[in-house]
């Protein structure tokens, strides 16, 4: 299916499975049962076509201005897509919120982007922030409950689509028009409102069937927030698009069955998952072990299928990772067991992808090369600037911003720091802003640095900060077996060891003035929860820093190249 084929929005694409092939299931989801346990539902695409339209037409009814903005608030499910589905075949603009807000960006994104209703989908305020964001939602506000929602005492989607018949004819809308408004996840400052056009969600999934034969036959586990572009853009669109088979989960204690169950074909997952992932079979098998096996010839295949099928990746033909850059020795591990890894980039001003790496022409370090249809440059002060058809319309309410985010050419500024080899492949080298100085007055790009501690296999995540302060210094979150593993002194005494020979052997690879003068040892998680990382597990570095750098001081009175936070 191609552009060619009028196939030009991903409602038109919808159309098109619906009709061809009604009776495949497009959406698995697993619902919890009373005593423990999950009940699997399948929803075909005829399925997802009644329901969806069934909510359309009673969205129709509530009389809104047509190109109005409904909220969508809650973890991956089934019904997040046909409640997407319904908001767009209704002629509506969708709004997805993360599940993880605080109050008062909850608040401040319902009243900015001028949210009419609020579908209110799977929360349960554990793990999420559920608990902050009821308390920000105006009483007046509409309010529907998906399937799963925490409030029973609202509207249900199942009672409103039984009194409904579903929509026929639904929304036609063109290229350039308005379909959603995807609001980042950025470190500081009011999240802006990122404007999205069909075309422009359409787009992506074009460029990618250029690099990657998906097919109807392919299948997706969902479990990274679909509120963010780069999960609505490598499963929402490609799915409609490609027309796929999608899985949900049910939580983190269900991941690894959900996994198997789903058997992806395609795995999209950001670095610290498949770090997660590597340190578990470590964790078993010691790699030295691993290397003893994978030696002979005879049981070397049989011992790879085996982690893959363990980790429920051993029918994956395409593993996609991003967001942030992963240790080489992690890259190598997957290859050594038979799958490539392969590197995507995007911003969430064109839709989460710009570059990827073409299935045996990666470079480690690279996140790949310009997707079809993408123009990519670097400004003389060493900026990535990028053209897509995926761009942007422009920020909600922000005209000022937008235009000062784009060049005179139309090129969008992404705000990364970058260069490119001979075969147009790039590499990200940090951000713009993140440069920081010293008391000496020299600047440290810390992201070179935090990728060089990354290649430890017990450092999960690290930022290179000191701004003020006479030479930088690293904070270190631990992997999550390492720290059940060193609570004791003689246990931290015996690390604190292994972090001074690694604080040498990277600070002998930098410059004299990037050298680290110490390295700690936080003691607390960061997680998307407590607001360290953003949804696709970036560190959220102005936060870490706020946190951290007023102890600066004190680490340095200490003398100590390793210093275990208290």
């Amino acid at each position: 299916m191609t552009e060619t084929n009028n196939k030009t929005t991903l409602l038109q694409c919808f159309q098109h499975w619906e009709a061809t092939i009604p009776d495949n299931i497009y959406l698995t989801q697993p619902y919890p049962v009373a005593g423990g346990g999950q009940r699997v539902v399948n929803y075909s695409w005829q399925q997802v076509g009644s329901e969806a339209r069934r909510m359309a037409r009673h969205l129709r009814s509530l009389k809104l201005q047509a190109g109005s903005s409904i909220g969508i608030v809650g973890k991956n499910s089934a019904h997040w897509i046909m409640a997407d589905l319904a908001i767009w075949m209704a002629g509506f603009v969708s709004v997805p919120l993360y599940p993880t807000l605080n109050a008062d960006t909850a608040g401040y994104i319902l009243d900015h982007a001028d949210i009419k209703l609020l579908f209110v989908g799977k929360l349960d305020g554990k793990i999420d922030g559920w608990h902050e964001i009821k308390t920000a939602i105006p009483e007046s506000m509409p309010l529907i409950g998906l399937p799963m929602s925490p409030r029973s005492d609202i509207p249900q989607w199942d009672e409103l689509i039984s009194n409904c018949e579903p929509l026929k004819k639904i929304n036609s809308p063109k290229r350039d028009e308005l379909v959603t408004i995807a609001y980042t996840s950025g470190s500081t400052g009011r999240p802006k409102g990122v404007m999205h056009s069909y075309g422009s969600m359409t787009s992506v999934a074009v460029a990618l069937s250029g690099m990657f034969s998906f097919s109807n036959e392919d299948r997706m586990l969902s479990y990274l927030p679909l509120a963010h572009v780069a999960e609505r853009a490598a499963v929402e669109a490609t799915s409609l698009y490609f027309g796929f088979h999608v899985f949900f989960g049910g939580d983190l204690s269900t991941f690894q069955n959900d996994l198997k169950r789903a058997q992806p074909t395609i795995f999209f997952s950001v670095p610290r998952l498949w770090t997660k992932f590597n340190q578990a079979i470590n964790g078993k098998l010691s790699p030295k072990k691993q290397r003893v096996i994978m030696a002979l010839p005879v049981v070397s295949g049989i011992f790879k299928n085996k982690i893959l099928t363990e980790l429920g990746l051993n029918h994956v033909r395409a593993a996609i990772t991003g967001s942030a850059p992963l240790p080489e020795s992690t890259i190598n591990w997957y290859r050594e067991l038979g799958l490539e890894l392969l590197d995507c980039y995007g911003m969430s001003e064109n839709f989460g992808v710009s570059h990827a790496s073409r299935p045996g022409e990666v470079r480690v370090g690279y996140v790949g090369q310009p997707v079809p249809g993408v123009e990519c440059r670097i400004a003389e002060s060493g900026e990535i600037e990028v053209k897509s058809p995926g761009q942007m319309l422009g920020y909600y309410k922000m005209p000022e911003k937008s235009a000062a985010d784009l060049t005179s050419d139309g090129f969008f500024k992404t705000g990364d720091r970058g260069e490119t080899d001979s075969e147009s492949r790039l590499k990200i080298t940090g951000r713009v802003k993140e440069l920081f100085k010293t008391s000496k007055g020299k600047y440290i790009a810390p992201v070179p640095i935090e990728q060089k501690l990354g290649n430890h296999p017990g450092i999960e995540v690290s930022c290179v900060t000191g701004p003020g302060q006479p030479q930088p210094f690293a904070l270190l979150m631990l992997s999550e077996e390492l720290r059940h593993s060193v609570k004791t002194d003689a246990q931290r005494k015996s690390f604190t060891a292994d972090l001074e020979t690694l604080l040498e052997e990277v600070n002998a690879t930098v410059e004299e003035h990037e050298k680290m003068d110490y390295l700690v040892v936080v003691k607390n998680d960061w997680t998307m929860d407590n607001g360290y990382l953003t949804p696709t597990m970036k560190i959220k570095r102005e936060v870490i820093e706020s946190h951290y750098l007023p102890q600066a001081d004190d680490w340095v009175g200490r003398k100590q190249k390793v210093v275990w936070e208290l």
